[in-house]
């Protein structure tokens, strides 16, 4: 027996409906996954769902005594009074969840008053109704979610972020354990750990989950049927993410091929038309009347929204060396965030940091470009440095002004790789119409809010990507050309993400925050970094001395803090050869570049193909070659320089 049904379900806001003749059954034990493009309706059809917004039209039926619980996209404004995190989460178990709540603040207050026999009073009474009401595994629950997302439970709800609100809310809608319980993006503002451990919950959950993300793991990983909103139509696709993916794009071209003879029919019939007395003809009056359905059919088509067109405004070149942190240290109160940190960035890096919330990653990126001067250590920072740095917290809009003017401080125009384009053309590569793009900002929804952050950012030359969680609240076809405008960008990369699959296909490096303040390098991305930590943790287990040997401080020919003492480098003195080879490395390494340039550029000129066979093959011989040259020299050139430093 099915838990809710929608059928025939319609609801507009404006000329365009959001859906039209919805269908839709949730049956017990699903793990649905609801995807779409941003602004097409996905929220406003979890509140019909939910009963909190009626339909314009169609019936939406229940199951008796079917209880709903939504995770909310956007936080409320609404302050929660004197409301601690611990009351927010125990209050949506009704009765129950005052109890509970009751209880945690007696226990509190014996802990501040050990004596109080008033306090032991109170807090053995409220026990004493918790064993009769069997309220203790419910008391479990609520402590177990509020551990695993590290959420401050005795914390007014109102001195709270809007990221740490949301937590408190997608740890209310876990606790209640409903018949159905439906989530609007709760993996944005989680690490990854507290993403993984969400996984987990929703997988072994017993009730039926209805789910919006743009997490691409997370969806892979739990869905087992995919219902996709698009151009007002509820299509369900039973199976796994991937296999949407295949039937997705076979639709598609169907799609295609059908309105495309479509097209060429409804041509054929209009130029019929056009000629004049045969069509008035009463024997053709049939035909008349097809053509006019054919019309209508076509005019009733809505086209798919647009992707999004994505270019970084490229600068010059940096130099060889972007940053360089020798035992680098900050903290805050007291508390540190980052010890003892080095490391050498090298132009072309592409570098993940990964940690829990908190832990030190938007902090570190600040000590790089220079927002942040570290407690102790040094940070050297590269020539021509061009850095874009997408940070969602530094780069607050103004919502009254309009999305044109946020671009260029109300210029008409902007500059993408030397060519002047005007504001509104560029906004509509960022699927802003013209009436959206004249529109004030606080009439944005959050996913467009984060296309105009990015609009602003690509506006400007870089040759340094520096980026905060450039993901939240991205639909999947916005978040995936990102990462291939990321992937193709020729310049050096840091990136802070929970996007596993984001990470896995950008970086080649991640960054760890790990325990004390301890940042670690592992090479690869995501799924590398659970593979070496892993065996770095069974090799400390194995061996009683790496178990017992200290932690940080050494920097291997990269530059980068690693986790052991034993493969130090002592700094020596330079041979006299070795000498001459380090002063001769530089103008070696520039000559390298400028050869790769020019055949890169020979390469790539229209006519190149026309030249010489012999000449075509000898450049592409010659660019299979230089490039390990290039890189030979590097890493010659570092493993010297590190030899040469003075020992601090």
């Amino acid at each position: 027996m099915p838990l809710l049904t929608l059928s025939d379900v319609s609801l507009a806001f404006g000329h365009l409906p959001l859906f039209e003749s919805a269908d839709l059954r949730i049956d017990p034990g699903e793990r649905i996954a609801l995807i779409g493009r941003n602004g097409t309706g996905k929220s406003s059809l979890l509140r019909v769902i939910s009963g909190e917004l009626p339909p314009d039209g169609g019936t939406v039926w229940r199951a008796p005594a079917l209880r709903v619980a939504r995770l909310d996209q956007e936080v409320s404004a609404a302050g929660a009074g004197d409301r601690t995190v611990f009351d927010e989460i125990a209050g949506g178990l009704g009765a129950l969840g005052s109890l509970i709540a009751d209880y945690h603040h007696a226990a509190m207050a014996v802990a501040d008053a050990p004596d109080d026999p008033a306090a032991l009073t109170t807090m053995a009474s409220l026990q004493q109704r918790l064993e009769r009401e069997d309220g203790w595994s419910i008391e479990q629950k609520v402590e177990l979610v509020i551990s695993r997302l590290a959420l401050p439970a005795d914390r007014p709800v109102a001195e709270l972020s809007g990221g740490w609100k949301r937590r408190a809310l997608l740890a209310r809608a876990l606790v209640t354990q409903p018949d159905v319980l439906l989530l609007d993006e709760p993996t944005n503002h989680l690490d990854i750990d507290a993403i993984r451990w969400l996984e987990e919950f929703v997988a072994q959950y017993a009730g039926a989950v209805l789910f919006v993300t743009h997490d691409r793991a997370f969806l892979s990983a739990l869905a087992t049927r995919i219902i996709e909103l698009d151009r007002g139509r509820l299509t369900s696709w039973p199976g796994s993410y991937e296999t949407y993916l295949e039937k997705k794009a076979a639709a598609l071209d169907n799609e295609a091929r059908d309105l495309e003879r479509l097209d060429k029919k409804l041509a054929r019939e209009e130029a019929w038309l056009r000629q004049g007395v045969k069509a008035r003809r009463t024997r053709n009056e049939g035909r008349v009347r097809d053509l006019m359905a054919l019309r209508a059919e076509r005019a009733s088509h809505r086209a798919r929204v647009g992707d999004v067109r994505l270019a970084i405004d490229t600068a010059e070149a940096t130099g060889r060396l972007v940053f360089e942190a020798r035992h680098v240290s900050k903290a805050f109160d007291g508390a540190a965030v980052i010890r003892d940190y080095s490391q050498r960035i090298i132009r072309g890096d592409r570098v993940g940091l990964i940690g829990a919330n908190g832990s030190g990653k938007s902090t570190l990126l600040k000590l790089l470009v220079g927002e942040l001067e570290p407690d102790e250590g040094t940070i050297r920072r590269g020539t021509r440095l061009e850095i874009a740095y997408y940070d969602q917290q530094r780069e607050q809009l103004d919502p009254e002004r309009t999305v044109a003017d946020t671009i260029n401080d109300g210029n008409t125009t902007v500059v993408i790789n030397g060519q002047p384009r005007h504001v509104i053309g560029y906004l509509a590569d960022f699927l802003f119409p013209r009436e959206r793009a004249q529109s004030q900002v606080k009439s944005l929804s959050g996913g467009e809010r984060n296309r105009l952050l990015l609009a602003r950012l690509f506006a400007r030359p870089a040759n340094v990507l520096v980026m905060d969680e450039p993901t939240n609240d991205l639909d999947i076809e916005t978040l995936e050309l990102l990462e291939e405008l990321v992937g193709e960008f020729h310049g050096t990369v840091l990136l802070v993400s929970h996007d596993r699959v984001f990470l896995d296909r950008i970086v080649t490096s991640t960054l760890a925050f790990e325990r004390d303040g301890r940042v670690v390098e592992y090479v690869g991305g995501y799924e590398d970094y659970l593979r070496q930590r892993a065996r770095a943790e069974r090799s400390a287990t194995d061996d009683p001395v790496s178990r017992s040997a200290g932690t940080g401080g050494d920097i291997d020919p990269r530059g980068t803090t690693t986790r052991t003492e034993s493969s130090s480098r002592r700094p020596r003195r330079l041979s006299y050869n070795e000498q001459r080879e380090l002063d001769a490395l530089p103008a070696r390494i520039a000559a390298l570049e400028a050869e790769q340039k020019r055949l890169q550029d020979e390469a790539h000129a229209p006519e190149f193909y026309q030249a010489d066979a012999a000449r075509i093959r000898a450049v592409l011989a010659r660019l299979e070659t230089v490039g390990p040259e290039l890189e030979s020299l590097l890493a010659r050139w570092i493993e010297l320089e590190e030899l040469a430093r003075p020992a601090p």
